[in-house]
């Protein structure tokens, strides 16, 4: 390895604990505009250059990162996020660093989904918020070898008895992310045949973010290397529940939980409730983000535990928003049900907190708490309560998203144009697609 000499004092502890960890290759990560990771891997006599200057790439050939004339970009790793794969062994071992991306000339790229989430925390910390947040990442472990969904599991919620080979991959797969340096809160087995959840510890916005990111590459490696497919596909199976991936939020201030109020009969401070009503109000512009697949809302109907109305609740389990009972100041937060494990994690944080903040400035109230499941009321009961649906498709999420300003506002008009085009070219290909549902319906029938 080069010596080192003109890093700074970051940069040369990072190009330490590389050598003393005798890494021979670095992957760079970032992420595309739909939330796909990418990777470029750096071999060991790079590793200062790289690490002090960035690598260049072809930015035109990643979605959402440059139109064909600027192509040129760079990926500056972030120091603070360096870890070893530690499934790589002890020789020639592999580490991993996040990445901003920047132009040539060194400014932020507008389309950079961490650059994006950066603008919100940055946005709360002006009004000396600090942004926390925790994620329980849902996934399906199948049959890799069968053109169906086939589990390979038929445990259920919370079942002890799983089989031991669906155990041993939740097991290694929480020991990698604590070696990474990834905060595990817990991990069960999930209501349906096959599915699992991890619970993130919280983190501040940016490293949730980079935490849920690493968490779906480390399950689909390892399940890969137990000869299984681990998927994020939020509805895989038609007659079980899909996965989502809830998000819990709090803000601080003064080193103090802002969402708690001692005083309060439920201990919800004004700037809870508050934050409460921007993610109701911006709830179907958001969705398109939150649920950004065709499949997403194969999710989002009534009787699989997601949310299919705009409400929220202290109690509930239905709700796009629920408020879990603090037990403690520090624990006060909200629980955003909405969003599911396939979508990109930064745009997803960026439009909650945003939301959540044109509530807190604005000083919005939120309707009163539903407090009985909403789908277990009438279409009129509803209808009284002012109880708005979710989009039930990508098509209505598009025409929601597009109705005002608050996602372009959120993610810059040339990230948010390049997404739209995307989502709009996968609703029409959908649209004109054929599925086997429809030949077994109607072939012989018409």
């Amino acid at each position: 390895m080069k010596p080192i000499t003109h890093l700074d004092q970051n940069h040369a502890y990072v190009l330490k604990q590389a050598q003393d960890q005798d890494v021979t290759f670095l992957r760079v990560w970032f992420t595309d505009i739909l939330g796909f990771l990418k990777s470029i891997n750096v071999t060991k006599e790079s590793f200062p250059g790289v690490i002090g200057d960035g690598v260049g790439f072809d930015g035109a050939s990643i979605k959402g990162f440059a139109r064909y004339e600027e192509a040129d970009l760079i990926a500056l790793p972030d120091t603070s996020t360096f870890a070893m794969l530690p499934w790589r062994g002890d020789r020639k071992r592999v580490a991993r660093i996040f990445s901003d991306i920047v132009t040539t000339e060194g400014k932020s790229h507008e389309g950079d989904p961490r650059q994006i989430l950066r603008r919100q925390i940055k946005r709360a910390a002006d009004q000396g918020f600090t942004f926390y947040a925790s994620a329980e990442v849902e996934f399906f472990l199948l049959d890799p070898d069968t053109q169906k969904p086939n589990p390979v599991d038929n445990a259920g919620y919370f079942d002890q008895e799983v089989s031991e080979k669906t155990v041993n991959v939740r097991r290694q797969v929480i020991l990698t992310l604590e070696q990474m340096g990834i905060g595990i809160h817990s991990s069960h087995h999930e209501g349906a045949p096959g599915q699992h959840e991890i619970v993130l510890q919280y983190a501040d916005g940016l490293r949730l973010a980079d935490a849920i990111q690493t968490t779906r590459f480390v399950i689909k490696e390892i399940a890969s290397r137990h000869g299984m497919l681990a998927t994020f596909m939020p509805r895989p199976l038609s007659k079980v529940n899909g996965s989502g991936m809830h998000i819990g939020v709090s803000l601080n201030r003064d080193n103090q939980n802002a969402f708690y109020c001692a005083d309060d009969d439920v201990h919800l401070s004004a700037e809870a409730r508050a934050f409460v009503a921007g993610i109701l109000n911006h709830a179907r512009s958001s969705t398109l983000v939150w649920n950004q697949w065709v499949n997403s809302y194969r999710r989002l109907v009534a009787g699989t535990e997601a949310p299919a109305f705009i409400s929220w609740a202290h109690t509930n389990r239905a709700d796009l928003v629920r408020v879990p009972k603090p037990g403690h100041a520090d624990n006060a937060r909200l629980e955003i049900r909405a969003p599911d494990s396939a979508c990109n994690p930064y745009l997803a944080l960026a439009l909650i907190l945003a939301a959540g903040l044109d509530g807190v400035e604005k000083g919005w109230s939120p309707p009163p708490p539903v407090e009985q499941n909403v789908f277990h009321m009438s279409q009129k009961d509803r209808e009284e309560r002012g109880l708005m649906t979710l989009p039930q498709d990508l098509g209505e999420a598009l025409r929601c998203a597009t109705e005002n300003t608050f996602c372009e506002e959120v993610l810059g008009s040339f990230a948010w144009n390049i997404y739209l085009e995307n989502k709009r070219l996968e609703w029409e290909a959908y649209r004109s697609h054929v599925s086997d549902w429809e030949i077994d319906r109607y072939l012989r029938l018409l």
